[in-house]
């Protein structure tokens, strides 16, 4: 549905169905969490008493998605948010909502780009660069397993005889490796002792 300058009028009906006047169907509250995410603006209105009940329903899907073990809100938060109402102090709490919410939104993108910055590009690469490593390991390691190579033909023998020899090497290294290994495993029982 393209936004408009003027909010979709959603109706709710006695038997809690939602009916989407903008494209005449009924809908859910997860069509409604859809909408809210992609910044298409409505209101919900009763429609029996023409009541306007917009805050109760993004209340509920608010109440659906926490429900969901998608957890948004800290429980600190929502004790707080509780305590405000009936305070002298409650007034002031949705504006300040509202203004660090639109904050937090703006800032969102390049909050977005430091976190990317600071740990995702770094850590991504430093872990595709181990599970290459791995795997070529591994894959040295199963070659040992095939005397001549699996893929090799039977008149093949230079070819067979280098990788016999890159097998040697490749056993050689990983033999090096397991000792050094077992010197750390040995050092570390030692300093247990």
């Amino acid at each position: 549905m393209a936004k408009t300058r003027e909010p979709t009028v959603i109706k709710k009906y006695a038997n809690r169905r939602l009916y989407n006047t903008g494209t005449s169907t009924y809908v859910t509250l997860e069509d409604l969490a859809v909408m809210v995410k992609n910044e298409e603006d409505f209101v919900v209105f009763d429609a029996k008493s023409g009541e306007d009940i917009t805050r109760s329903v993004l209340t509920q899907i608010i109440f659906e998605q926490e429900s969901k073990g998608q957890n948004l809100l800290p429980i600190a938060f929502l004790r707080q948010l509780i305590r405000f109402y009936g305070d002298s102090l409650q007034n002031l709490v949705p504006s300040y909502l509202e203004f660090s919410m639109s904050s937090l939104t703006r800032e969102q993108d390049k909050l977005r780009e430091k976190l990317s910055q600071t740990f995702g590009a770094t850590a991504f690469d430093a872990m595709e660069e181990q599970v290459k490593r791995n795997s070529e390991m591994f894959e040295r390691a199963m070659r040992m397993f095939l005397p001549f190579g699996a893929g090799a033909q039977e008149g093949d023998k230079p070819a067979q005889a280098a990788k016999s020899e890159a097998g040697a090497d490749d056993l050689s290294d990983l033999k090096k490796q397991l000792a050094d290994m077992q010197k750390k495993l040995d050092a570390l029982a030692g300093d247990k002792s």
